[in-house]
C-alpha cells in the first residue's frame, strides 16, 4: 500500500467557547432565582420560553451522557435506578438521570436541582414515561406532547394540527399551574434561533463531504450538543454560526481533523461515551468517522438541494414566511421538528438505511461501524435491518455490542479485535503503532 498522505491540522479555536458555554448551562441551571424545567432533547423547548427569560431547563439524555463519563459516578446512579425497580435493559440516560435524582447528587457538584415543572415530547419508547416519573418523585406538574404522527414523507396538515392543538392546550394549562402569562413574542424569539442553530448544523456537517474531512465525529459530539442543550437560545445559535465560519475556513485552507485521512467512515447512533478513545484508536489505520446519521440528524433539519444533494433545510426566516403570531410561530416549530432525520427510523427502518446509504455516497465513505446500542432502544430499533440494507448496497459493515452509558455491558479488548478485523479486510493496516 502507497505511503499515506499526511494533511495538516490544528485545534479548533471554538474549543474554549463551546467548554466555557457548556459549563454555563449546567451551572445555571443550579440557581435558585430561576424557573427550572426537566426535559428530553426533543422536547420542544422552544415553547417553555414563552414564560419567561428566567425560564431555563436540563435535557436528560445530555445529562445522562455526562453521567456515564464519570464512571465512578454512572454506576451509582445505575445501581440507585435499579435498586428502585428500573430494568437494567431500560435506557441508559434514563437510570443515570433518575439515579442521580434518587442520590440527590448532581454530576458537577452539590444537590440534584429539582426542577419546578417537567415539559417534554413522546416518540421514543421511555421519554413520556422518563419525565412522569420524575414528576411522580419530585411532586410537580407535568405535559407530555405526542409527536408520534408518521414519517415526514406522509405528512399532512391533520398531523401537525394535532401536535400543534396539544401545545395549544398545555400553554393554557400550564399558565394556570405555572401562575404566569405567556408570552407570544418570547416564543417567536425562540423558535426563529431553534430555526437557526439547526439549520446551521446542518451546514456544519454538509462540511464534511470536503476530503479532508474538517472535523471529525469525536469533535462534532461536542459541538452539536448546544442543539440538544437549548435549540432556542440565542447564545448557541450564534456559536454555532461562528463555528460555521471557522469550519469554512478549515475547508478553505486544506485543514483536517485528522492528520492520516484515507479510509472515511460513519457510525451510528451514541457511542459508549466511557469508550470514546474508540476514534483515536481508528486513526491508527488512517480512518477517521466524518459522523454518522445521529450527529447528523439529532437536531439538524436537513433538505434536498437544487444540486439533489443532502443539505441544510431553508429556515422559514429565509423563505420570508409570516411568524407573527402564537399560532404562526408554532405550526412552523412543529413542522420543522416533523422533518428530523431521526424521528423516521421509528416508522421504517429502511428510511434510515436509505439516508445512511446516502451519507455514504455524498461523503465518499469506505464502511460502516454499528454500534448494537443495549442503552437506547429507541435509536437501535431496526439497526439489523439496517445492516442488511448497507450490505446490499455494497457498503463493508462492522457492528459490536455496547451500551452508550452502562460499561458494564461493554467488551472492549473483543470491539478492537472487531476493529482490527474490519479494517484489514479491507487492505488497511495501522499506519501509528501502538
Amino acid at each position: 500500500m502507497a505511503e499515506p498522505k499526511k494533511y495538516p491540522t490544528k485545534p479548533l479555536e471554538a474549543w474554549k467557547k463551546a467548554k466555557e458555554l457548556r459549563r454555563k448551562y449546567y451551572e445555571r441551571y443550579t440557581d435558585p432565582n430561576i424557573l427550572r424545567w426537566s426535559g428530553s432533547t426533543w422536547s420542544l423547548d422552544s415553547v417553555p420560553a414563552g414564560f419567561g427569560r428566567d425560564v431555563f431547563h436540563i435535557t436528560g439524555e445530555p445529562y445522562g451522557a455526562a453521567i456515564a463519563f464519570n464512571h465512578e459516578f454512572a454506576a451509582r446512579c445505575q445501581e440507585a435506578a435499579e435498586a428502585r425497580g428500573w430494568a437494567r435493559d431500560l435506557c441508559a440516560y434514563f437510570r443515570n438521570y433518575l439515579g442521580s435524582m434518587y442520590l440527590d447528587e448532581y454530576n458537577f457538584g452539590g444537590p440534584f436541582p429539582k426542577a419546578h415543572f417537567c415539559f417534554t415530547s413522546h416518540i421514543c419508547c421511555t421519554h413520556g414515561k422518563w419525565y412522569e416519573a420524575v414528576s411522580e418523585y419530585e411532586k410537580i406538574p407535568y405535559w407530555c406532547i405526542d409527536v408520534g404522527v408518521g414519517a415526514s414523507k406522509d405528512m399532512n396538515p391533520n398531523k401537525v394540527d394535532y401536535v400543534v392543538n396539544q401545545i395549544q392546550e398545555a400553554i393554557e394549562d400550564m399558565e394556570k399551574k405555572l401562575g404566569r402569562k405567556y408570552q407570544d413574542e418570547l416564543l417567536i424569539e425562540a423558535v426563529q434561533n431553534e430555526f437557526r442553530s439547526t439549520a446551521t448544523w446542518a451546514k456544519i456537517c454538509t462540511l464534511n463531504k470536503h476530503i479532508p474531512a474538517p472535523l471529525d465525529e469525536k469533535s462534532m459530539h461536542s459541538l452539536y450538543v448546544f442543539g440538544t442543550l437549548d435549540k432556542h437560545d440565542k447564545e448557541f445559535a450564534d456559536f454555532h454560526e461562528e463555528l460555521l465560519a471557522e469550519v469554512e475556513d478549515r475547508v478553505a485552507q486544506g485543514i483536517a481533523a485528522s492528520a492520516y485521512e484515507r479510509c472515511r467512515l460513519i457510525t451510528d447512533t451514541q457511542p459508549p461515551w466511557h469508550f470514546l478513545h474508540l476514534y483515536r484508536y481508528l486513526e491508527q489505520y488512517g480512518a477517521v468517522s466524518v459522523g454518522n446519521l445521529y450527529v447528523f440528524g439529532l437536531v439538524g433539519i436537513w433538505e434536498d438541494q437544487p444540486d439533489g444533494t443532502w443539505g441544510p433545510a431553508k429556515t422559514p426566516m429565509e423563505k420570508g414566511l409570516e411568524m407573527k403570531t402564537r399560532e404562526q410561530a408554532l405550526r412552523l416549530m412543529v413542522e420543522w421538528n416533523l422533518r428530523k432525520p431521526q424521528w423516521q427510523h421509528f416508522y421504517d427502518p429502511q428510511l434510515k438505511t436509505d439516508m445512511m446509504v446516502r451519507i455514504a455516497k455524498e461523503w465518499q465513505l469506505k464502511g460502516v461501524i454499528l454500534h448494537y446500542n443495549r442503552g437506547c432502544e429507541g435509536l437501535s430499533v431496526g439497526i439489523a435491518e439496517n445492516r442488511l440494507g448497507l450490505m446490499k448496497a455494497g457498503l463493508p459493515v462492522m457492528a459490536y455490542e455496547g451500551n452508550m452509558g452502562d460499561e458494564r455491558e461493554f467488551d472492549e479488548p473483543r470491539t478492537l479485535a472487531r476493529i482490527d478485523s474490519f479494517m484489514e479486510s479491507m487492505g488497511y493496516n495501522k499506519i501509528i503503532q501502538d
